[in-house]
């Protein structure tokens, strides 16, 4: 993170002329003089005076020489007004970036913290060029686009249709990205991830607080990196798997927040890992896709998930249940699952409406978020 000293930005920066006029007139030295003694035109002295011609280090050492200032100071000086300068054309630039900066979820940022808070006048909105810019890590809406259009070419969508908001999207993948940041694991072991499957499983019955910690722990002992970052809106997604710096980065959006469609959108996500190692390939799921997806990767992820879930050779038995609270929670505890989950499979399975009593069996997440 930057330091606050290193944030501090002047209202506005004199040229160092004035600094230099300044010791002119306390030493009683005209411009005529200054020329002299730096061997200069009278032209090149009015030009530094009025920050129209920069302080080189040649001349710098000749003003060291003249008035006993260090060079540096003159440098520093320079360059402290020029940035001064380059600013000020920067935020006439910003002005031209506000319509690129409206396009994303600028309220949800804000409450993600990723953006000042304020609220959203005209005023305000041009000074969050700037932090958008270092959030994304570009150095304009050009940057962006270059970097971000990119990436869109390798998006591989559960939902194409609902997946259409590019800047939403690409502001939560930042999020991911940042938040994975820092993050060591060792190289990527598939078999120790497999191997994972039935501890990972057995935490659905766990509370909340401690699943978050273990999923990341246990990930990142295969060499996965997995991190939780609450949607945007206008994401419409899930959970996504990607490879970053050489790990597969698998960030979950918590959408729903409903225990069932957690489980299963980690497992999707897992799927892609263990089934589809393409490291240029962005997948972009939404759980409620369900089988309604014609990808034949998403298919295949969903079945993954279904299959860990509810391995194959219990499939039998859950399509006999009887569709009673005790019989439901009768056949979780038996299969060590949470009966929430246990609805969701039924209901994906079409044996139970989505508005059925037996809904009340399943339990809201609050993910720790923090890592």
């Amino acid at each position: 993170m930057i330091e606050e000293a290193l944030r501090y930005q002047p209202a506005e920066v004199s040229p160092p002329g004035d600094t230099l006029r300044d010791l002119m007139d306390e030493r009683d030295l005209s411009q005529a003089e200054l020329s002299r003694r730096l061997g200069r035109p009278a032209q090149a002295i009015n030009e530094i005076l009025a920050g129209k011609k920069e302080i080189t280090e040649d001349t710098a050492i000749e003003l060291e020489r003249v008035l006993q200032v260090p060079a540096h100071f003159w440098l520093a000086r320079e360059a402290h007004y020029r940035e001064y300068l380059a600013r000020v054309r920067a935020q006439h630039a910003n002005k031209d970036a506000v319509p690129w900066l409206k396009t994303f979820p600028l309220k949800g940022m804000q409450a993600a913290g990723v953006l000042p808070s304020g609220r959203l006048t005209a005023g305000f909105v041009e000074s969050l060029v700037e932090p958008m810019l270092s959030f994304f890590g570009v150095a304009s809406p050009e940057g962006w686009a270059a970097q971000y259009d990119q990436l869109q070419a390798q998006f591989r969508r559960a939902r194409p249709a609902a997946q259409t908001d590019v800047a939403a999207i690409t502001a939560w993948l930042r999020m991911g990205e940042i938040k994975a940041q820092g993050r060591e694991v060792p190289p990527f072991d598939a078999a120790k991830l497999e191997a994972a499957l039935p501890h990972m499983r057995a935490l659905t019955v766990a509370d909340a607080a401690t699943i978050g910690r273990e999923l990341t722990r246990l990930c990142a002992q295969a060499g996965v990196v997995l991190v939780f970052v609450p949607a945007l809106q206008g994401t419409h997604v899930s959970g996504v798997v990607r490879w970053l710096h050489g790990h597969p980065l698998v960030q979950l959006s918590l959408l729903g927040k409903w225990n069932d469609t957690f489980w299963f959108s980690f497992f999707h996500e897992i799927g892609h890992v263990l089934k589809h190692q393409s490291r240029r390939a962005v997948y972009l799921d939404d759980a409620s896709s369900g089988e309604h997806t014609t990808s034949p990767d998403e298919l295949e992820a969903n079945r993954f998930a279904t299959d860990v879930l509810v391995p194959p050779a219990l499939a039998n038995e859950l399509t006999a249940l009887p569709l009673t609270e005790a019989s439901v929670k009768a056949w979780a505890a038996k299969v060590e699952l949470h009966p929430g989950i246990v609805v969701g499979q039924l209901q994906h399975r079409e044996r139970l409406p989505w508005a059925h009593p037996l809904t009340k069996l399943k339990a809201r997440y609050d993910i720790q978020t923090k890592a």
